[in-house]
């Protein structure tokens, strides 16, 4: 895949970044994919006080398997839309984890 064919995805200096849509208070946490290819991840915290936000990072950290402080929310901090960025990682990687995850 390349980084055109995925709209959510963009490699830029410092990690790469994810365009996600956060669903909070969710029964479980997870990730999807949406069909405009928006990853949706749902958490299990609520939108107060950056419960959500700290939910997404600690979730993500650990399906990519790296340390927390790598994973950081870049833009929409006040939005269910936000914009994630990874560092310590390829494009290839964190793509190949979270199609393994969508795919449980």
């Amino acid at each position: 895949m390349t980084e055109s064919s995925i709209p959510s995805v963009k490699e830029e200096d410092g990690g790469i970044l994810l365009r996600i849509r956060v669903q909070p208070r969710a029964s479980r946490a997870g990730v999807r994919i949406a069909e405009d290819g928006t990853y949706r991840v749902a958490v299990t915290a609520p939108p107060v006080d950056d419960a959500a936000n700290l939910a997404v990072c600690a979730y993500l950290s650990k399906t990519l398997g790296v340390a927390k402080r790598k994973v950081t929310i870049a833009a929409g901090e006040h939005s269910r839309l936000k914009t994630v960025r990874v560092a310590g990682m390829g494009m290839t990687e964190i793509l190949d984890k979270l199609r393994d995850c969508i795919n449980r």
